[in-house]
């Protein structure tokens, strides 16, 4: 039998997905459960984490399970996963051991590993995960690496607890929004392929053409409009593209044709400030809700008046991490 992965969404049925969703929603009415009972995870941070590794913790107390958290070359042995690389350098251990090591103490292995920002034409291989689903022979969950799934389901979950399951119809906007720093566009990839598998009326907003996310996206993106319904539209005009909108999801992503050369991105990055969200922008919505996946910088990305009002979703989202990503840690180990 194959071993099932959590990398993408995108590798998952609608069926499958709704079914997590369901099972997510059970977990939100009742949090004990005992599907992890006798069994563990190994959760590998190569980068920071708050509300991923609190929820992940939780998530496998919760249903019976324990959680060894290691973070590469911090408390674990740094990693290398170039193959047949001569390791001469700061890398202890290979993957393919590490991997199957870890395979033989745990039942579940996730891993959150973000671009090194250098090179978007080798991170976006996501040579990080794929490689620990290569040689695992254990389930492998994506913890966000140039896409966040866990992330996605939170997402659709609170989507529905406002509007319902049946998402079509609905017109959902993806912002970009301005951050001082470049940031990853792992989120704007995710958001971009539940918001059209769910058959929405999409509009990706960003400042300039240059904002567009990958091709793999989009072309997900286009995939998923035409086996779903929902439409896709690109907009670099905040008034338009706000205006009529049920659902503003803002995010910020750097340009990738300047990966790596931030320094000649960043006057087109200062000179879309006015992209935050803020009330009248919101006010153009047609009763419109707010979310971001946190964490999000006040009065850069939205202002206090968003994030306090009654439209924002955002910590709905966040607490649904927790439901959904026991919805999968449950499914994989089943």
């Amino acid at each position: 039998m194959t071993l099932r992965h959590f990398l993408s969404t995108q590798d998952w049925s609608r069926a499958d997905l709704d079914a997590l969703l369901d099972q997510a929603a059970a977990f939100k009415r009742s949090k004990a459960g005992r599907q992890l009972e006798g069994k563990s995870i190994a959760l590998l941070f190569f980068n920071p984490s708050m509300r991923t590794r609190t929820s992940f913790e939780l998530g496998a107390f919760q249903l019976g399970g324990h959680a060894v958290v290691l973070a590469p070359g911090k408390d674990a042995w740094p990693i290398e996963f170039d193959v047949g690389s001569v390791m001469d350098g700061e890398t202890e251990e290979h993957v393919a051991e590490v991997a199957r090591v870890l395979s033989r103490y745990v039942d579940l292995i996730a891993v959150r590993a973000f671009p090194k920002f250098q090179d978007w034409s080798i991170d976006r291989q996501d040579r990080v995960i794929h490689a620990f689903a290569k040689y695992a022979t254990v389930p492998v969950i994506n913890m966000e690496t140039i896409t966040h799934p866990c992330q996605e389901l939170a997402h659709i979950q609170a989507l529905q607890e406002r509007f319902g399951r049946d998402l079509h119809g609905k017109k959902y906007v993806l912002t970009w929004t301005y951050h001082p720093r470049p940031l990853n566009t792992a989120v704007a990839n995710s958001a971009l392929q539940i918001a059209t598998r769910y058959g929405m009326d999409v509009t990706l907003l960003c400042p300039t053409p240059e904002y567009v996310l990958d091709s793999r996206y989009m072309d997900f993106a286009r995939a998923n409009v035409a086996e779903n319904g929902g439409s896709l539209t690109i907009s670099h005009d905040p008034q338009s593209a706000y205006r009529g909108a049920h659902v503003v999801y803002a995010k910020s992503w750097g340009a990738l044709p300047y990966f790596g050369r931030w320094a000649d991105e960043k006057p087109i990055r200062d000179a879309h400030k006015h992209f935050i969200v803020d009330e009248a922008k919101m006010a153009l919505t047609d009763h419109g809700v707010f979310s971001h996946c946190l964490p999000l910088r006040r009065n850069v990305k939205a202002t206090d008046a968003v994030m306090d009002s009654p439209a924002c979703i955002a910590i709905d989202e966040a607490e649904n991490r927790l439901h959904v990503q026991k919805a999968v840690m449950a499914a994989l180990v089943s």
